[in-house]
């Protein structure tokens, strides 16, 4: 069965070749490409532009950054000339490693309540086992050691290893399981991140997302006894589409007593693998309409250049020319200052694209032009 990969470019020839996106290397061009020079990020940076941490929201996906990135282009091309800002090179695998620093920045993205998390901490008896800076069980460790607080695949990994050995615990003291809303595990961590209880030296709150290619996952998937249930990948993975990486949590928190038997554990990079397998692709990618984007295309213009290959543009929807959300950043960053130079020749106004535009564009442009 042919799996493309994460952040695949959609070319003939090109199965099993995936980019891993690593926020580190994201966090690093965002500051080699000067970015920081003009928008600041949670805050760290220029205050000439918006803060790229504050206008991203929970439906952050690589299509609604492109969006945006496309519709103020003009403005930072105009801002970046006028300040001498050099653009450097942004190939794709630097567009997905951006795309993971912003999402890994934003990783708690619900607005969470440190009111409402304390609460929780005590009704879901977290506080009946978990000390704050001290055990109260010799097997669970203080609020002060959980380093998952700031790590979103470790996060997920915790609460799929914790849930077994809870289970005996609720068992033994006869409480009901207690399930977990995201917004309530987000109202949880930011009442435990608020406490400060990490030292200085420790990861702080951007976290670390980084993903893998996922090759590892297929056999995970039957090796841990996903398969049991989860027949294939391809009825687990729909189901978690547009899904955080706090969703996930919580639902494998909810998941764990309704399994015929405690589940194996996981490492993080085992976690890393199954995520990047199962779930990574339709996060970052999108799943917009080809037929949609087709529309999209015609009604903003695109055929004027590109429909004919014109003026040194490429004929667009092309089979040979591979086309993703990173790779559409890329092109943008590349081309875009020529492309608005003709446009403006031409009397053509610079298009703008809502999220969903976007998605079933980059859709369309994906199929090669097979949609009707």
């Amino acid at each position: 069965m042919k799996r493309w990969l994460i952040f695949l470019l959609a070319g003939a020839g090109l199965e099993g070749a995936g980019f891993s996106a690593d926020s580190a290397r994201g966090a690093r061009l965002f500051e080699s490409l000067d970015c920081i020079h003009c928008h600041s990020f949670n805050g760290r940076g220029g205050s000439l532009a918006p803060d790229l941490g504050k206008i991203a929201d929970r439906d952050f996906t690589p299509a609604s950054l492109t969006a945006t990135l496309w519709n103020h282009a003009p403005k930072m091309w105009s801002a970046m000339r006028d300040y001498q800002v050099t653009a450097g090179n942004l190939d794709e695998q630097g567009a997905a490693d951006l795309l993971a620093y912003f999402y890994a920045a934003r990783f708690f993205e619900r607005p969470g309540d440190a009111g409402r998390g304390i609460r929780l901490f005590s009704e879901k008896h977290c506080a009946d086992c978990h000390g704050i800076r001290t055990a109260r069980l010799p097997e669970a460790k203080p609020v002060a050691q959980w380093n998952a607080m700031y790590h979103p695949l470790e996060l997920v990994d915790a609460m799929w290893n914790h849930a077994a050995s809870m289970r005996e615990q609720f068992a033994k003291r006869h409480w009901k399981w207690p399930e977990l809303q995201p917004q309530e595990l987000a109202d949880i961590l930011v009442y435990l991140r608020s406490l400060a209880l990490l030292p200085p030296a420790a990861p702080g709150a951007e976290g670390l997302l980084r993903i893998s290619s996922g090759a590892g996952g297929a056999q995970l998937f039957e090796t841990k006894g996903c398969s049991g249930c989860h027949h294939t990948a391809l009825d687990l993975a729909p189901r978690l589409r547009h899904m955080t990486l706090t969703d996930i949590a919580a639902a494998l928190w909810n998941h764990e007593p309704k399994m015929p038997a405690p589940p194996p554990q996981m490492t993080v990079d085992d976690m890393r693998e199954l995520i990047s397998y199962l779930w990574a692709q339709q996060f970052f990618e999108d799943a917009g309409s080809a037929a949609a984007g087709r529309k999209v295309f015609e009604s903003k213009g695109c055929t004027t250049c590109h429909a004919a290959g014109s003026d040194g543009a490429p004929k667009l929807p092309s089979p040979s020319i591979a086309i993703s959300g990173p790779g559409m950043i890329s092109a943008l960053w590349h081309h875009g200052p020529r492309m608005l130079d003709q446009m403006k020749a031409k009397n053509i106004r610079w298009p703008e694209f809502t999220a969903a535009q976007m998605s079933n564009l980059i859709a369309y442009l994906k199929s090669g032009g097979s949609a009707q």
